[in-house]
């Protein structure tokens, strides 16, 4: 029996369309995670990007569970002395609900060469449309 390894050349890319209309932060993010390192396919290959784009839909729509609003708090640091910032979810998501998708499921991908690619074939939108209509993108359900 032989193992069959992918080549980044021979993959084929698809396109899928979320819709978080009422869906979980967390449980999203870590379906669409999966998509984009291409776990959903028999020919998954850790070192390959294996993954689909993703087009997310309505993301100032996600809803967070219990307390996580007030209480979820993300950094960044311009890197001068006394340069912490801080912002709540509940202001990002009003804010740029956007960015709160992509820091959700950037943190469940690789910090590697290969997760840096893998972010980019995140596409996040904050109405119901999206410009990709071109690829014929598939749509995608959340489970759970």
């Amino acid at each position: 029996m032989t193992t069959i390894a992918a080549k980044a050349t021979t993959v084929k890319q698809d396109w899928f369309v979320v819709d978080l209309e009422g869906q979980t932060l967390g449980r999203a993010a870590a379906q669409i995670a999966s998509v984009l390192r291409g776990k959903h396919k028999p020919i998954y290959t850790p070192h390959v990007d294996t993954g689909d784009f993703v087009v997310v839909v309505n993301a100032d729509k996600v809803k967070l569970t219990g307390n996580k609003l007030t209480q979820k708090t993300y950094y960044r640091h311009s890197g001068y002395p006394g340069g912490i910032r801080s912002i709540t979810a509940e202001k990002l998501l009003e804010k740029k609900p956007e960015e709160l998708i992509k820091k959700a499921v950037t943190g469940m991908l690789p910090k590697n060469k290969l997760g840096r690619k893998m972010v980019k074939k995140l596409k996040v939108y904050v109405g119901g449309d999206h410009p990709h209509s071109a690829q014929a993108p598939k749509p995608m359900e959340i489970k759970g």
